[in-house]
């Protein structure tokens, strides 16, 4: 058995390459010999959000605060609240973030495959955000 205290962790600030707006990461665990999953606490401040991205073995979003919204490649801006989960299918193009006027706060999990669990792309635009 292992505990991870809360506050053991260090949180960081979302990197500008890979998001927008301000962005707050806490991570839960990470991959290790037996767990190929991770997890991190995501906090979006209003209007920020994620840059279109896949991960290689799909994720999951549980939502636990706010309102977000999320996108798949081809698909409408969909809005998210608390107790919502969001599958996304493995490399699958989307992006996920906050509302333009109410922050939102989710658990991101995701798996590890080859050692890779994401691959970051373009920034989304300012006109694809708006709707």
């Amino acid at each position: 058995m292992e505990i991870t205290r809360v506050g053991s962790q260090p949180s960081a600030k979302g990197p500008e390459d890979w998001f927008t707006g301000a962005v707050r990461i806490d991570p839960l665990f990470s991959a290790n010999e037996a767990r190929r999953g991770a997890a991190s606490s995501v906090t979006f401040e209003p209007g920020a959000r994620t840059a279109w991205h896949t991960h290689p073995a799909g994720q999951t979003l549980l939502v636990i605060s706010g309102i977000g919204w999320v996108q798949r490649e081809g698909g409408p801006i969909e809005e998210i609240h608390p107790g919502d989960v969001v599958w996304f299918e493995p490399n699958e193009k989307h992006w996920h973030g906050a509302s333009p006027t109410k922050a939102m706060s989710h658990l991101a999990i995701q798996e590890e495959v080859n050692g890779e669990v994401v691959t970051w792309l373009e920034k989304v635009s300012e006109r694809e955000y708006a709707i």
